[in-house]
């Protein structure tokens, strides 16, 4: 149990930073509890979640600007797509998009490094109307079903689409990531609970240290700046990938 609330703590100053918290916390439920459903550990992992994602929201809120204009909408309709994604978790088999991800995911690592001023500093040239529509189509409908089908990762392709769609730092877009991360996280656990898939009592401890790991890490990137979120942003989607990859070639 103290592994798994320690997991819970680190996967809420990973997801505060950049996303990328389920990373750690999903196999650690798994490892916890050797034959809990995939459904369950997903929908204990949102209870512990939407409280991390919450906290980091407010506390960005509280000590920075976030664009509502784009993080609002796209929340209100990534409360819905996230539904979705939870209601389909059980009918798609992981070997049908992990491939995807994976490749998005290495993508995604190409295009921050051939770029390092990416999300270093703002471009509020890129936020024309058209761009603004894409940002909340693109977190609000697609990055959230995915995170509903299966999560790990949601906040980091979050910070990537604000970064490029709408030109924020990565401080700013990690902001935003949070508040719509909450909304996806709130519609999947309302399925999930729903269903019967939520394990009330232990998500309900690990989301004490997931608020406790959200604070810090909410800070610690506010304190540190774009530069060092780009880094954490970096060590994520590279963990990601070969977590992924293994589950693809090597576990199988």
């Amino acid at each position: 149990m103290s592994t798994l609330l320690a997991a819970a703590a680190m996967a809420g100053w990973v997801d505060a930073v950049v996303g990328g918290g389920g990373l750690l916390l999903l196999p650690a439920l798994l490892v916890a509890a050797p034959g809990l459903p995939v459904a369950t550990a997903l929908g204990t992992n949102k209870l512990a979640a939407i409280f991390g994602t919450a906290t980091a929201a407010a506390t960005y809120a509280r000590r920075t600007k976030v664009d509502w204009r784009v993080a609002g909408p796209a929340a209100g309709v990534a409360v819905v797509s996230a539904g979705v994604g939870a209601a389909l978790a059980g009918a798609v088999p992981a070997s049908a998009y992990r491939p995807v991800v994976l490749v998005v995911l290495v993508a995604v690592a190409v295009f921050v490094l051939v770029r390092p001023r990416l999300g270093v500093v703002a471009v509020p040239a890129r936020r024309t109307p058209v761009r603004v529509a894409a940002a909340i189509g693109v977190a609000g409908v697609g990055i959230a079903l995915y995170d509903g089908l299966i999560g790990p990762g949601t906040g980091t392709f979050l910070v990537v689409a604000f970064t490029t769609l709408v030109g924020a730092d990565f401080v700013h877009g990690s902001a935003m990531a949070k508040v719509v991360n909450a909304g996806t996280n709130l519609g999947a656990l309302v399925v999930f609970g729903v269903t019967g898939h939520v394990w009330w009592l232990l998500g309900a401890a690990m989301a004490v240290c997931n608020i406790a790991g959200a604070v810090v890490g909410a800070r610690m990137a506010l304190r540190r700046g774009s530069g060092f979120v780009r880094v954490v942003l970096l060590v994520v989607v590279l963990a990601l990938v070969a977590k992924l990859g293994h589950d693809q070639w090597v576990a199988r």
